[in-house]
């Protein structure tokens, strides 16, 4: 590959497929780390036919160990950019839950997140450049209706600001993205109903991708799109936990989700 490189995982749906998108037109060749087989495969002729993109194909479960290897290899080889996309919610309560895929989860909201993070940095700093964007969740800001899903987005928030104070001046950059809804497939897939939710708080994922860009270009570690949840997260912060709490629960009216 000639042309700068990034590598993301997730990206067959959603968020993942708007950054393929944007990276393959801005002239970065991509390396895309998904289970999907065939949507992986259509979503790389699609690149290499309309932004003439080179487009390497991984197939893996970032839920299974030897999955998360093979793609920390390839991150080992260097890349310019990742973005560690792939994540997953579940519906329900935890007490009920099916153990195994809370735990699955957890490996691909946290452990893969960790483990592909620790295998592209050393490349990266050998080069004196390079840019890893976590995704994560207003969930990891607000305490809300979910548990486990919520924790592992605050464990990526925090995991990254650690890192990008740990990496200054090394040309090195680590971002933390904080959308909130966004109009993909991940609510239908996880089982959560999300009828009523108010429109204003929904947002696009090419904006969500504009604005990821535009806060990665002016050196902001925690990058959340849109005004309102801008403003949602500022207020979060400024009034009592439990007040939070509670309305983010009357947001949420009581949907199961773990």
């Amino acid at each position: 590959m000639s042309r700068p490189v990034a590598l993301i995982t997730g990206p067959t749906a959603g968020l993942g497929a708007g950054f393929a998108r944007r990276y393959a037109t801005d002239g970065h060749d991509l390396v895309l780390v998904a289970r999907d087989v065939e949507r992986l495969d259509r979503l790389a002729a699609e690149l290499r036919d309309e932004a003439g993109a080179g487009v390497e194909v991984l197939p893996a479960d970032l839920a299974i160990a030897d999955d998360r290897a093979k793609v920390a290899d390839r991150l080992a080889a260097g890349v310019d950019v990742l973005i560690n996309n792939a994540g997953f919610g579940t519906s329900g309560e935890f007490w009920t839950a099916d153990l195994t895929a809370l735990q699955s989860q957890l490996d691909v909201n946290v452990t893969a997140v960790m483990h592909l993070t620790h295998a592209a940095l050393p490349p990266m700093l050998a080069k004196g450049s390079g840019t890893v964007v976590n995704v994560a969740s207003v969930a990891g800001l607000l305490p809300g209706r979910g548990s486990t899903y919520s924790a592992s987005k605050a464990w990526v928030i925090s995991f990254s600001e650690g890192l990008a104070n740990g990496l200054g001046g090394t040309g090195v950059g680590v971002h933390a993205l904080c959308p909130g809804f966004v109009r993909t497939e991940f609510h239908e897939r996880a089982g959560i109903d999300m009828a009523g939710t108010p429109s204003f708080l929904w947002l696009e994922v090419d904006d969500v991708v504009r604005d990821t860009l535009a806060g990665v270009a002016k050196g902001e570690v925690v990058i959340v799109p849109g005004l309102q949840y801008k403003a949602l997260t500022t207020g979060g912060r400024m009034i009592p936990r439990s007040l939070v709490r509670s309305l983010t629960k009357v947001v949420g009216r009581g949907r199961g989700r773990t």
